[in-house]
């Protein structure tokens, strides 16, 4: 086999194994859904549904790009969302992974573990425990830890903000939104805006009861796959 194409062929091979293994139980976190992108399965595209700590109820767009030395080399976390967040730099989305991560182990480190690094870094304990020499978006840090003192926190309120537009029409259903410029391809997982019949009818076909009248009935979404 040639020299050249082997470590290509096993980097492959191993991320491959890696989205084979989310299958199993509890190695995909709840709250997340991960695929691999159409064009290049070594680009994973995600959504994660938070539902409590200062980001309840945000919906984040991120994408996970395997090296091709993986996984002798860590792959690479993106926010495609825009998101206040110490660990999650404010210019491209780039998520730090080293609090968790140092050094990557790859025989014992998995995408697994990176997904529920993921979900764990948006709680109150992982963020209690970000230092600054981890912190790609300083002003996030120097919030965050400025609330100890402060009952009327500027970093839950703008986290709090994060969570709101997240759950926007443009930042869900637009593909061209600004926050996605400079991120690369659309991204694979696609919100589709349903009309109150047509929830209606998917609610009652998946067996679910019907909510009180309630003006977010009149917006529910649903993801499928592009």
């Amino acid at each position: 086999m040639d020299s050249v194409k082997q470590p290509a062929i096993l980097s492959k091979a191993a991320v491959a194994f890696e989205y084979a293994s989310l299958r199993y139980r509890a190695h995909c976190p709840l709250g997340m859904y991960v695929t691999p992108s159409v064009e290049n399965p070594a680009v994973w595209d995600a959504v994660l549904f938070v539902h409590q700590g200062y980001y309840t109820d945000s919906i984040l767009k991120f994408r996970i790009t395997f090296p091709a030395q993986y996984p002798e080399r860590p792959p690479v976390v993106q926010f495609m969302t825009d998101v206040f967040h110490p660990l999650i730099s404010h210019q491209d989305g780039t998520f730090n992974l080293a609090p968790k991560f140092r050094p990557w182990r790859p025989k014992e480190h998995h995408v697994y573990d990176i997904l529920h690094w993921i979900k764990a870094s948006f709680k109150k304990h992982a963020l209690d425990q970000i230092k600054e020499s981890d912190s790609l978006n300083k002003e996030a840090y120097r919030l965050y830890v400025l609330s100890y003192h402060d009952s009327t926190s500027s970093f839950a309120a703008l986290a709090t903000q994060s969570s709101m537009l997240s759950q926007t029409a443009s930042a869900l259903f637009d593909r061209d939104h600004p926050s996605m410029a400079n991120k690369g391809p659309h991204h694979g997982i696609v919100f589709k805006e349903l009309k109150p019949e047509q929830s209606a009818a998917l609610r009652a076909r998946l067996g679910l009861q019907e909510w009180d009248d309630d003006p977010i009935k009149e917006k529910e979404t649903t993801a499928t796959i592009s």
